[in-house]
């Protein structure tokens, strides 16, 4: 992640761009984003079907109209977005957010609860006024804040946000990552949590002047990975989730800065003319002329995340390492071994009742 300052850098210098440049950027992301983060949430549109819509405003194809309107709609939010974080006099506020959801949910609706019991009615723009959780994979149920609290929380994130950027002592992409984690950890609404969130991570890295990141759909995995790693880090309760730290969120910060580097690094070839064009992502694969990876978690070494977890947990286990990081025990013995080599860490007493010390 240390490349990051000198692409920064480096694309601050090639600015202002060109009015072409300027526009194929602006419309390869505008597709894009669209695509991806409606299609996180289930929307069925193809990558060439919101490409024609967005651009052209042809609704060709068999999808329902309510997704064609559902993309419409979110692009109108993005814009909106836009529009606000540019403007370094207007801080970010609940109105603004209650705002966003209203606009991208269009209008309220009826959804059906999850036993299939009974309908029950979503409210745009308002806050939650029901309990809602989500089955993880172990079939364990995770609740996020209840209604009760959300108010108060969004309250005090808000808050946090306005103190951290006029502080300015996080970095674009932490400052980014915790506010996305905070807010998924309180869930404000009935419906649009995730597409909220990351127009929100994107409206942080444009008022620190980065360009905006894509979180792909066929990454979708990894994505949901370093949520669960940071809820693990954070614990079940829903307070502290809303006001995990920056290491209770390191998975996701290490997570957004590899898309974050990985996109300066394709923007800054694309204007310099290094590179033809780029696409973030199509129906099937990512494509990129600067050779993105397609599994952007690997780019975070494991070595790296290792010391963070021995930092936090001495104590830690094997096991417990492997579980986090989502990797083979094996794999961690031999990053141990190599940590133990380079004479960066050691163990302190036997194996079962020692721990782990950073040298």
């Amino acid at each position: 992640m240390n490349n990051i300052p000198e692409l920064y850098k480096e694309w601050l210098a090639l600015q202002p761009l060109t009015e072409k440049k300027e526009r194929d950027i602006n419309q390869q992301f505008l597709v894009d984003f669209n695509y991806n983060s409606n299609h996180l949430e289930g929307n069925t549109l193809t990558y060439g079907q919101t490409k024609l819509l967005l651009l052209f405003g042809d609704t060709m194809g068999n999808a329902k109209m309510q997704d064609y309107e559902e993309m419409k709609a979110h692009n109108v939010g993005l814009e909106w977005m836009k529009s606000i974080a540019k403007d370094k006099e207007k801080m970010l506020s609940e109105i603004f957010i209650r705002e966003l959801n209203k606009i991208i949910l269009v209008r309220d609706f009826y959804k059906t609860s999850r036993d299939g019991d009974y309908r029950y009615q979503i409210k745009v723009g308002t806050y939650k006024t029901r309990p809602n959780s989500v089955i993880t994979s172990t079939g364990e149920l995770f609740d996020y804040a209840s209604p009760e609290e959300t108010a108060q929380l969004m309250g005090d994130l808000v808050q946090w946000y306005r103190t951290e950027e006029r502080k300015g002592e996080l970095k674009a992409e932490e400052l980014a990552a915790m506010f996305h984690y905070r807010y998924i950890r309180i869930h404000p609404f009935e419906d649009g949590n995730g597409r909220i969130a990351r127009l929100l991570v994107n409206y942080i890295l444009l008022r620190y002047n980065y360009p905006m990141i894509v979180i792909r759909t066929d990454d979708r995995d990894n994505y949901l990975k370093v949520l669960h790693q940071c809820d693990q880090l954070t614990g079940k309760i829903p307070y502290d989730g809303a006001n995990a730290t920056l290491e209770q969120t390191k998975p996701l910060v290490n997570y957004t800065a590899a898309i974050l580097e990985n996109k300066l690094a394709t923007l800054t070839k694309f204007v310099k003319g290094e590179i033809p064009d780029f696409i973030e992502t199509s129906d099937d694969t990512v494509l990129t002329s600067a050779n993105v990876s397609v599994n952007v978690i690997q780019n975070v070494s494991v070595k790296t995340n290792v010391i963070e977890l021995i930092t936090q947990k001495p104590k830690i286990t094997v096991k417990e390492m492997a579980q986090l990081l989502s990797v083979t025990e094996r794999t961690i013995y031999r990053q141990l071994d190599i940590l133990k080599t380079e004479n960066r860490i050691e163990r302190i007493g036997s194996d079962k009742t020692g721990y782990w010390k950073i040298t």
